[in-house]
């Protein structure tokens, strides 16, 4: 099935009262918590205690936050195109008595401000789909990642053609309304594992290991942690 991108920015008022409510639902809240899991299977930061951790694409920041509070030896930074996620986020943040750990900012994952080698860990989840041009945004991941640091980028994979309606039947089963149309079009969008091994193939990080998660989901694990890489994700 070919490939049909999305918008990069997804900053709708629909949009983003789907996600920041999908967030609560018991399905969507226990895949978010395997993410987590994953990332503190790879000790973020290591011995450190102190360590910066980025999540690209942060959305309403809901993973985001949910790794502050296990991690509270890190400062967790959040960036996302869209103003309205961000909104969210912060708010969040603050109901969360976060602020002070916590910092969100706008900006594009393709040409960041940061600092090259300023995080332990940096962090991309439901990004990948997104982008029209991943290897610029992969270069800028390593840029910015420690020599010794860790990045996990997770996202959907699409399945063929002939799967297609199964596939979205099964994995978008909880979903209804503008979720569900929000999830159709993000699986039409995705990626496939060899079209993502070929895209590393060409850009700065190309030993990562890809993993494949209950066939909806796959990724990468680059760094010196990639082979720790648990949590049920083989």
């Amino acid at each position: 099935m070919a490939r049909k991108p999305e918008p990069e920015v997804m900053g709708g008022q629909d949009e983003v009262s789907a996600y920041a409510s999908a967030a609560s639902q018991k399905h969507l809240d226990a895949i978010d918590n395997t993410l987590v899991e994953q990332v503190l299977s790879l000790r973020p930061g290591g011995q450190a205690s102190k360590g910066f951790l980025l999540d690209l694409g942060c959305g309403p920041g809901s993973i985001t936050l949910k790794i502050a509070i296990r991690c509270p030896h890190l400062r967790v930074v959040g960036v996302d195109r869209s103003r309205t996620m961000l909104r969210v986020a912060r708010r969040s943040a603050e109901n969360q008595n976060l602020a002070g750990r916590v910092s969100f900012f706008q900006g594009d994952a393709g040409q960041l401000s940061f600092s090259g080698g300023a995080f332990d860990f940096v962090l991309s989840n439901s990004v990948l789909h997104h982008l029209t041009s991943p290897e610029r945004v992969f270069e800028e991941m390593a840029r910015v990642t420690k020599p010794d640091g860790t990045v996990l980028v997770r996202d959907l994979r699409r399945p063929s053609w002939l799967a297609f309606p199964f596939h979205v039947r099964w994995h978008g089963r909880h979903y209804s309304g503008v979720m569900r149309k929000l999830f159709e079009d993000s699986v039409r969008a995705a990626y496939t594992p060899g079209e993502l091994a070929g895209l590393l193939r060409g850009s700065g990080m190309s030993k990562a290991r890809i993993f494949l998660r209950k066939g909806s989901h796959m990724g990468f694990v680059y760094g010196a942690r990639s082979k720790t890489c648990q949590a049920g994700v083989k």
